[in-house]
């Protein structure tokens, strides 16, 4: 394990060296080396991830695709959305609008005496094995990560941006990062807030987000798969995950598996929330194991031909119309 951060390490060097500081240097921004030398750590991982969807889980889409027929325009789209977000783009952003207020925030609580829990400590009473305790802080973000999920199906406003990453007709390993910007703002604020209170460490950090990244990347292939009886309760498989994109099945039926009447938010009582671990869903009665493979997308876009945009700007706009209810 330590070789491979040591060969991380040794990247995330030579990129900053030869290409990240250069370029700070050129505009001026010599104070932001210690920022530059951390965002060229989250743009190797982007690398790493676009390497491995290419290589591995690309091979997998042409060997078992669900289906078929594909929309080449969308599927550009999406492209566009994971390239913002894994080459760190995104994050970048966040770093000059919100990440110093959040630094104000924790600043003041710390002056007040409000620290962080560090979760691995108190549950076991002792520093862990690095890999034990990212572990750990995994399961506990995969937890408040299933309940920022269902709130995004649970509150209109909060469907009315999410709504956009289920208006992909045909998933395909791009699909994942497909969402609105503001939404993506909140759900990632919230998990920023979680990390600073639970005392996750910058490194551990990293790891879970690449970890998170590239299996939802495999939950939104085109691919035929699972991972068995025992497996699929273990680790979120395509073909769980495809479900909860079901038109009609996954995130538009309520307890009781009726359909809702338009106009209403997706119930909590859909299928399949969760984002890493199945256990959630399975605890808190929201787990399906239906072995189907059913068309995705959203049911007014069927039914009533509703518009979620075809091109990225065409896309947060109307996501705004939705959230303002002009769309």
């Amino acid at each position: 394990m330590q070789w491979i951060v040591d060969l991380f390490e040794g990247a995330q060097d030579g990129l900053f060296e030869m290409a990240v500081q250069p370029i700070l240097y050129s505009f001026g921004l010599g104070s932001f080396l210690e920022d530059g030398y951390r965002a060229t750590g989250w743009l190797l991982v982007g690398l790493i991830q676009i390497v491995a969807l290419l290589a591995i889980i690309g091979p997998l889409q042409r060997w078992r695709p669900v289906e078929d027929r594909r929309d080449p325009a969308a599927v550009r789209t999406d492209v566009l959305y994971t390239l913002l977000h894994r080459l760190g783009i995104f994050r970048v952003a966040l770093f000059f609008s919100v990440e110093p207020l959040f630094d104000q925030i924790f600043g003041w609580l710390r002056v007040l005496g409000i620290g962080t829990v560090h979760i691995d400590q108190l549950m076991l009473g002792a520093s862990l094995h690095p890999v034990v305790s990212a572990a750990i802080y995994l399961v506990v973000f995969d937890f408040f990560d299933y309940w920022i999920h269902r709130g995004q199906h649970a509150f209109n406003w909060w469907w009315n941006l999410h709504s956009l990453h289920h208006s992909q007709r045909h998933l395909t390993m791009w699909s994942d990062n497909r969402n609105h910007l503001l939404d993506d703002l909140i759900r990632d604020s919230l998990m920023v807030i979680v990390g600073q209170l639970i005392g996750v460490g910058p490194g551990q950090f990293v790891v879970i987000v690449a970890i998170t990244q590239l299996s939802e990347s495999l939950q939104h292939a085109n691919v035929r798969m699972h991972f068995g009886m025992l497996g699929e309760r273990l680790w979120i498989s395509p073909r769980f995950h495809r479900l909860h994109h079901s038109i009609g099945v996954g995130h538009e039926t309520s307890a009781d598996g009726q359909l809702l009447e338009y106009g209403r938010s997706p119930a909590l009582g859909g299928h399949n929330f969760g984002v890493l671990l199945p256990w959630w869903d399975m605890i808190f009665g929201t787990a399906s194991f239906q072995a189907r493979y059913d068309p995705t997308g959203i049911r007014d876009q069927v039914e009533r031909g509703r518009e979620y945009g075809r091109g990225f700007f065409a896309q947060q706009w109307l996501g705004l119309l939705r959230l303002v209810g002009r769309a």
